[in-house]
């Protein structure tokens, strides 16, 4: 029997608490720059361990946003992974910098250290400027082998947490970390996507250590301004004075989202238990069903610190799998088209064949339903479709 409800890949989930929360903000004297702003950056640092967080626009505005505050330059050379969404590229792009791929690692599809590693090898010192490595599906990257092979080369790192909210890692010390803490990368940044663990329709934060790329950030998302006397390069002219020190944007984040993610972020926790059940159980399912079957069917592998905003298989007809779920109402996704086979990098000289195993698995993956109000019933509806699928 098919679902008639459909299953999505991913779904937020509003409560009437979440609703409450932006009906107060509407109320409230402030719709856009309040302080609401600085009571989600407060909340959200707490939560991911961070000393510093700005709120911003989006997740591609925090990208961005780090790249200027890094001084990313025209012909400066930044590396990241192919398989992750367009953003974590394209940041370096718009200030005029060159994006360098490495291959993936084809047991996890994270960004693999040791091609990283050859490339630096095969240029000369200096050469590159930065790694924005990605924690991928929500599964922690290795930050304390990338910053020990940043401070080797004199890079800087970005960490693309946009998945991974909550994540955990230990570090050279055998000490727990949350992803973004800001202990490893020079910058983390997160979306508040409706897909991802925390909703606020479209929002993003920065978090970092540093206190001189927190400034700079401030100032940054609104547009180059400051108020503030301290910085101030002429004498203060009265209440109404302000200075542009540099060219920024209007990446701010409004107040009515900040409440509702406010209201998300004490929920975070509890999706993160779900999410983490539900990946278990189809461990087990894939499990047995691929030795019932003896299919070529595998899963990603699983990781004590995964936030698990993707769970992905790969199989051979992928294609096939696809649509066939289509047709049960489960709407499952690819993650990722790799960045360099689209057409805009392709334009830039990369190729197909240029990264074997980014390439291998895209020709396999499949994202599957992954939510906190997922059911179980739902869930095992996609097993089964599934089963079906593979027993044709």
């Amino acid at each position: 029997m098919v679902q008639t409800t459909p299953i999505p890949y991913g779904r937020q989930h509003i409560t009437d608490a979440d609703v409450a929360a932006v009906v107060e903000a509407l109320h409230s004297d402030f719709l856009t720059q309040g302080p609401r702003v600085a009571e989600f950056e407060r909340a959200f640092a707490e939560y991911v361990g961070a000393p510093y967080a700005v709120a911003v626009a989006n997740g591609t505005a925090a990208l961005h946003l780090c790249c200027l505050a890094l001084n990313v330059q025209p012909g400066q050379r930044v590396i990241t992974t192919p398989i992750t969404f367009a953003a974590s590229a394209n940041c370096v792009r718009y200030c005029g910098g060159e994006v360098w791929f490495a291959d993936i690692d084809p047991a996890t599809a994270l960004l693999d250290i040791a091609n990283v590693r050859a490339l630096l090898e095969s240029h000369p010192r200096g050469y590159f400027t930065g790694l924005v490595p990605v924690d991928f599906a929500g599964r922690p990257v290795d930050m304390t082998a990338f910053r020990a092979l940043a401070d080797e080369f004199g890079l800087w790192i970005i960490e693309d947490a946009c998945h991974a909210p909550g994540g955990e890692f230990s570090d050279a010390a055998g000490q727990r970390r949350q992803c973004g803490d800001g202990s490893l990368a020079d910058l983390a940044i997160f979306s508040f996507h409706p897909v991802k663990h925390i909703a606020t329709g479209e929002g993003g934060m920065i978090t970092t250590a540093r206190r001189d790329l927190y400034d700079a950030l401030l100032m940054l998302r609104t547009h180059g301004i400051t108020r503030d006397p301290a910085r101030l390069h002429h004498p203060d002219e009265g209440g109404w004075y302000m200075e542009m020190q540099t060219l920024g944007y209007n990446y701010r984040l409004p107040d009515l989202n900040c409440a509702l993610g406010l209201s998300q972020l004490q929920r975070a926790d509890e999706g993160m238990v779900r999410r983490r059940e539900l990946a278990a159980q189809y461990d087990v399912a894939f499990s047995r069903l691929r030795t019932e079957t003896n299919e070529a069917l595998s899963f990603l592998p699983s990781h004590p610190g995964h936030a698990y905003h993707l769970y992905i298989i790969r199989v051979a007809d992928r294609r096939g799998l696809y649509d066939f779920l289509r047709t049960r109402n489960i709407f499952a996704q690819v993650h990722y088209i790799p960045v360099h086979r689209m057409p805009y990098y392709e334009g830039l000289g990369w190729k197909a064949g240029d990264f074997p195993h980014a390439e291998a698995y895209y020709a396999e993956c499949l994202s599957l339903p992954l939510y906190p109000t997922l059911s179980d019933e739902e869930q095992d509806y996609v097993v089964a479709s599934i089963a079906e699928f593979l027993s044709r």
